[in-house]
């Protein structure tokens, strides 16, 4: 009995214990209270802003490549070199690009020649149709002169004729004249006639001009024989006259076709010999390309940052696999891509100021200027956020350098020299009145006050306050009170 006795207020004494150990982790030392403390209104600037972080890159980089293939010849840089604009920084060897250029170039003057003669071809062409279009109008000149003499001829004879019966004979004749000249030259020969009707018809032509020649001749036989014998020799010469000139002028014609036929065809070789002049000219041009290509050259002052190619290695055609030869950056134009929060990136915009701190240089901060926001966001362990990128220009020996880290405060609001509290002496009355808590002749007193501008640390006061005047921050800290229980 005396044992449980003892073993039962062993058990009391330690559940005592264990009781004080928990109330003093519940109440000592971790109870908070509430503490007053005053803070002076104050005037100065205050600044809002949205912050991110991320890496230095190059504003201006280059990545240069040979435009054509073949042998690496010479590099004449290496890594770390600053370059100017315009400085040779790769060659190719050339050799086989030298000859291209040079059998191209060959080919080019041979097309200009063949132009050339061809051009001078349709000159000679288009004189020798002129001259003959000239003769064509010399001779239609001499067929209408026959004419006329043909029938000055014919009345001279129809003047020594006074038998009425002449003029129908004379009438019969040209009839029979003019049908058997059609048969000769102009009868057609098409489905609705023949050969053998031809033959027939002009037979009977032949007889009806024989007839008619005869009548004429008999009208005639009453009359001064030589009188008459000479006006016919001259109708007959006048005749022949005619006849020859439409000879001369109807093979004329067929000249005049054909030269027409040597100019447009001495056009056509013009067009040919130009589209030849103009495939050479760019094949000239292409490998006049290709060859200035072998030579690779700074596009900007830059600073080498990387060659991967050494000299003897062979370069495949760029429309192959591009290949880089010498990669260039500027460190004189730096950027900066942050990530912002998406409740933040409604206040981002361009030209925004930005105040920019360097991990590896933590005495010094540099300004910049947001020069794009992304309008397509991305999300990272469930947050949404968008980058923003952020230009600066960094002195020479600033020693910033490409990939550092670094953060970016986005200046989106700033005031100058106005009235400030700090953000937690801010609260509301029950009528939902902005107030801050005023020491008045050492009494706390409630004063409705118009706010503006909070950066989340200090708050403008617009109104309702002065400066040096003394507000009252409510500051929960613990209790230093003890509730062991022993």
């Amino acid at each position: 009995m005396k044992k449980k006795l003892i073993l039962g207020f062993i058990l009391t004494i330690t559940l005592l214990a264990l009781l004080g150990t928990t109330a003093c982790d519940a109440f000592g030392g971790g109870e908070s209270e509430v503490s007053q403390q005053p803070v002076e209104v104050t005037r100065g600037d205050l600044t809002v802003g949205v912050k991110g972080s991320g890496k230095i890159e190059t504003s201006s980089e280059a990545r240069l490549t040979f435009g054509s293939a073949g042998k690496v010849d010479r590099i004449l840089v290496k890594e770390g070199d600053r370059v100017s604009e315009g400085d040779v920084l790769a060659r190719l060897d050339t050799n086989a690009l030298e000859l291209a250029l040079a059998q191209s170039q060959l080919t080019l003057t041979q097309a200009e020649v063949t132009l050339a003669q061809t051009q001078l071809a349709k000159q000679t062409a288009e004189y020798n149709l002129k001259n003959t279009q000239d003769t064509e109008d010399a001779l239609k000149l001499a067929l209408l002169s026959a004419e006329i003499s043909l029938e000055q001829a014919q009345r001279n004879l129809d003047t020594g004729i006074t038998a009425t019966d002449y003029q129908l004979a004379r009438a019969q004749l040209n009839k029979a004249q003019t049908w058997y000249k059609y048969l000769v030259k102009e009868w057609p020969l098409d489905a609705s006639g023949s050969e053998d009707d031809w033959h027939l018809a002009m037979d009977r032509a032949e007889e009806q001009l024989k007839a008619a020649q005869a009548q004429y001749d008999n009208v005639l036989s009453g009359y001064d024989a030589q009188e008459i014998a000479l006006k016919k020799k001259q109708v007959e010469v006048a005749e022949m006259s005619l006849a020859q000139a439409q000879k001369n002028l109807d093979g004329l014609t067929e000249d005049i076709a054909m030269q027409e036929l040597q100019v447009e065809s001495a056009s056509q070789s013009i067009k040919q010999a130009r589209q030849s002049v103009e495939l050479a000219r760019l094949s000239v041009n292409e490998a006049q390309r290709q060859l200035d290509e072998a030579t690779i050259v700074a596009p900007f002052d830059s600073l080498v940052a990387t060659i991967p190619a050494k000299e003897g290695d062979i370069i495949p055609s760029p429309s192959m696999v591009p290949t880089t030869i010498i990669q260039l950056i500027n460190p004189d134009y730096m950027e900066l891509v942050i990530e912002v929060d998406e409740i933040d990136i409604p206040m981002v915009e361009l030209d925004l100021e930005a105040v920019i701190s360097v991990d590896a240089l933590p005495d010094a901060t540099f300004k910049g200027v947001v020069t794009a926001v992304y309008p397509v966001p991305k999300e990272v362990a469930g947050v949404v956020l968008y980058n923003v990128k952020i230009s600066l220009t960094a002195p020479e020996k600033a020693g910033i350098k490409v990939g550092m880290s670094a953060s970016a405060d986005l200046i989106t609001d700033y005031r100058s020299q106005v009235l400030l509290v700090p953000s937690r002496a801010i609260g509301e009355n029950e009528q939902g009145e902005t107030i801050v808590k005023v020491m008045s002749n050492e009494q706390v007193e409630e004063r409705v006050v118009v706010v503006g501008l909070d950066d989340g640390y200090q708050t403008e006061i617009r109104s309702g306050l002065s400066e040096g005047e003394t507000v009252v921050v409510e500051v929960k800290v613990k209790s230093t009170q003890s509730m062991s229980m022993f």
